[in-house]
């Protein structure tokens, strides 16, 4: 395996020296490409992925590969990226964008076709080469994908072997890749991504998610509830950006149980009920793997807690201590509720439950006081912040806000992470400046500077 390995690096290093004379319109074509097979084959694959994996639902996975697919390539179309990106400025500066090389894609089994489709569109918008080294359990789906992208690419005439995926993957495997390429995007577990960091290669790596969704007063709880319910449940819950726990209004609390129980929620408030779906929902302190992506109705099962064939996520009340193990990231249609009395709590409660979890993610809030909002903002540990928005469907990038379209969320040092932003191609370049004296601009004396 290991020879198999560097010859996949030789490969696509001869690959990447041709790639990267070709002009920028031949490489968006090739881009565009990328996004748009993946696009047209959404359900296909998705019906892969779920049935090979056992996660997830095709419904929202096919949702998930058309809308990423459609907005990344939306981000990325008028965008320079190779040679001279910006020219001289008023400060004497040119910037040039050059390849960082080849690139080591380390992608999850939670989304195996989205989360690869980005990382190549990344990658090939630098005019770089890619190896991606998939999940075990989700090997030949994303073999299929990178399969598809190759068969689009050999029409357009595209060197060999600069798109490749690793085909028996193990832990060996990507060891081996991770130590022989460029750069290392890993989007997976806390091990995965240490390894990454270890590998003595740049490296750019995600945070777990525990995204904390603080409710304000002065909304309408309904509308709060089926924005909220409509992102945890998307694709069963395994969306990392996904909304983990509601922090309420104590005054109001009844009637945003109201309002979520209207929207499909099963609310449990007894906590000797809620203790059999803490037994089920976790191990060791992690999701436990049976329930990781299983819709509500089979984590209830497995908790033997009937409910509703209707229902859309369970929503268990917690019994407030520190160590309540639902203040922790639950990949599923899960939610815990909280319950304060000042925005000071709510935010205490936030940071409480990040610090078990999830630091330097993502919070959302539900609000229409800017001045709260900013409050929370300047209060919580986190690198992105949606307001009134489903967390899973907004901050991962969307054509109706700013956040950069991506399947790799950076969570700063906060998560032990190189970036606290999201992933994108600019990490897949170097950026070399060219600087000029500036012959006629005045310099300032020291009593101008220091004064």
């Amino acid at each position: 395996m290991t020879d198999l390995v560097e010859d996949m690096v030789i490969k696509a290093h001869q690959a990447q020296k041709i790639f990267a004379t070709w002009p920028q319109e031949k490489i968006d074509d090739v881009v565009r490409a990328v996004g748009k097979v993946v696009f047209d084959n959404a359900e296909e694959l998705a019906i892969d992925a779920v049935n090979e994996t056992g996660m997830g639902n095709v419904t929202d996975k096919t949702l998930k590969n058309q809308g990423k697919s459609r907005n990344v390539w939306n981000y990325l179309k008028d965008k320079k990226s190779i040679g001279v990106i910006e020219p001289r400025d008023d400060q004497g500066m040119i910037t040039i964008a050059k390849p960082v090389g080849i690139v080591g894609a380390v992608t999850p089994t939670t989304s195996p076709t989205m989360t690869i489709m980005c990382n190549v569109m990344f990658a090939l918008k630098g005019a770089n080469a890619i190896i991606i080294a998939p999940h075990p359990k989700a090997k030949s789906v994303s073999i299929k994908t990178v399969d598809m992208i190759n068969a689009e690419l050999k029409k357009m005439g595209i060197p060999n072997d600069l798109v490749q995926c690793i085909e028996e993957p193990s832990i060996h495997a990507t060891n081996k890749l991770m130590s022989v390429v460029d750069v290392i995007v890993a989007t997976g577990g806390p091990a995965m991504v240490n390894a990454a960091y270890s590998s003595g290669k740049p490296s750019f790596g995600v945070g777990a998610g525990n995204v904390q969704t603080i409710i304000d007063d002065d909304v309408d709880y309904g509308d709060v509830a089926r924005k909220v319910i409509t992102g945890r449940c998307f694709d069963n819950g395994i969306i990392c950006s996904g909304d983990q726990s509601i922090i309420v209004p104590k005054k109001d609390a009844e009637k945003v149980i109201k309002a979520f129980k209207e929207q499909g929620a099963f609310y449990v408030g007894d906590q000797e009920v809620a203790d059999r779906f803490r037994e089920v929902l976790f191990e060791n302190g992690y999701t436990a793997k049976e329930v990781v992506g299983k819709c509500a109705k089979t984590v209830a099962e497995l908790a033997d807690v009937p409910i509703p064939d209707t229902t859309k996520v369970i929503l268990i009340r917690s019994n407030d201590f520190p160590d309540d193990v639902l203040r922790s990231e639950k990949m599923c249609p899960v939610l815990a509720l909280f319950e304060y009395e000042t925005l000071e709590e709510a935010i205490a409660i936030a940071c409480t439950n990040l610090e078990i979890r999830g630091k330097g993610h993502t919070c959302v809030i539900h609000s229409n006081n800017l001045k709260h909002i900013e409050q929370i903002g300047l209060s919580v540990p986190v690198s992105r912040v949606a307001i009134n928005e489903p967390g899973s469907l907004s901050v991962g990038g969307s054509l109706k806000n700013g956040f950069i379209p991506t399947g790799t969320l950076g969570c700063g040092s906060w998560g032990n992470n190189s970036i606290s932003e999201n992933f994108n191609y600019k990490h897949m370049i170097n950026t070399q400046r060219i600087g000029f004296t500036l012959e006629n601009r005045v310099v300032p004396t020291d009593e101008e500077i220091w004064g």
